[in-house]
């Protein structure tokens, strides 16, 4: 069961619009790292959490084999693209988020965060 409305909102406005940018740009200055590269792609998808508290999403998924790409394609697109892309789409998103009209935008990018960073299909 998710967290309440009112929680996660009260949460955005007092810890979620500057814990957000400091967690991504703390990612990427790991992922820049091969050894701490696991570790970025893991807060990468706390971002949601850090936000708006947003239930963490699923690391365990049946279904992700079936339709994700080729981890070697993913792979190349991450040192060719997904790194400087998610980059500037990261931050982009957190300054939408800081306006009430940027902020549904905000979300909806992400969410898809994964997958500008890796070519990565969360399900569900």
């Amino acid at each position: 069961m998710g967290r309440p409305v009112l929680v996660r909102a009260v949460w955005f406005v007092f810890v979620g619009w500057w814990l957000t940018p400091i967690v991504i740009n703390l990612a990427w200055l790991l992922n820049l790292t091969v050894i701490l590269l696991p570790v970025g792609i893991k807060l990468i998808n706390l971002v949601p959490t850090a936000l708006t508290l947003a239930e963490p999403r699923s690391i365990v998924d049946p279904d992700a084999g079936r339709s994700q790409h080729p981890l070697a394609i993913r792979a190349v697109y991450f040192v060719l693209v997904g790194w400087w892309l998610s980059f500037l789409w990261a931050n982009l998103a957190t300054l939408l988020a800081i306006t009430i009209l940027g902020l549904p935008i905000a979300i909806w990018m992400i969410h898809r965060l994964p997958f500008v960073t890796s070519l990565y299909r969360f399900h569900g």
